[in-house]
């Protein structure tokens, strides 16, 4: 299919996009939560996170810069994959990352979560897990277009069609695990975040998040004739 800017105006546009974009803002939030934890992100952050602490960036610039690139490549192969979303995905959730970690840093929140107890450190990560699901779940069942890394795995699985997409799904994750290890291994300051964290928790979101957002396609009014997108793994 050829790229139309038409594929922007979704049906019942304005009532999506009014929960779609506090969704994401507030994936940010709970991403910057995790960062601080340590116990793991989902692939594609901890993979932007490596790098962008290697090159000295913020995360922001970082997820512009590489979803950028696959923004580029979907764009080619994947153009019907492209709205509101998929921008809102690039662009918003590394800046507000950084922002909320620079808060937490001078509020105290980051040093209170260092410094706690594993009972305390194992509610706040349970805790911000849920409401980070669930808001993934309004995100993605918004349907306004795939986030670029999102978009990657979907195209590939199109082109081997023998291939399952579940193990599509879970090399393309493993990959973006293997580059963040691969960037920590430059990086002065060691590997940011835990690998074998992110890994597993890529593997239970999916499925979590589907649970979840059966529910909110109803109130979300997203029409039954259209195609429901595969669940992201990332933010």
């Amino acid at each position: 299919m050829k790229f139309s800017f038409k594929q922007f105006l979704v049906p019942n546009f304005a009532k999506r996009l009014a929960f779609m974009l506090p969704a994401v803002i507030l994936m940010g939030v709970f991403v910057s939560i995790l960062v601080e934890i340590g116990w793991g992100t989902d692939p594609a952050s901890f993979m932007n996170l490596n790098i962008a602490s290697t090159l000295g960036w913020g995360l922001g610039n970082t997820e512009v810069l590489v979803y950028g690139l696959m923004l580029i490549f979907t764009f080619i192969f994947g153009a019907q994959m492209i709205g509101f979303g998929t921008l809102a995905n690039m662009i918003l959730i590394g800046y507000v990352v950084d922002l909320c970690r620079w808060i937490w840093k001078n509020i105290g929140f980051a040093s209170f979560i260092a410094q706690s107890s594993m009972p305390v450190r194992i509610v706040i990560f349970a805790l911000t897990l849920l409401f980070f699901v669930f808001v993934a779940s309004i995100y993605i069942n918004a349907q306004m277009g795939v986030a670029p890394y999102d978009a990657m795995p979907q195209i590939i699985s199109g082109w081997i069609p023998k291939i399952p997409f579940f193990i599509i799904r879970i090399a393309f994750d493993l990959t973006a695990v293997l580059i963040g290890v691969i960037a920590g291994k430059f990086n002065p300051q060691g590997i940011q975040g835990s690998a074998i964290g992110s890994i597993i928790m890529s593997l239970l979101l999916g499925p979590v998040i589907s649970l979840v957002g059966k529910p909110l396609k109803k109130i979300l009014d997203v029409p039954r004739t259209e195609q429901p997108l595969e669940e992201p793994q990332n933010c």
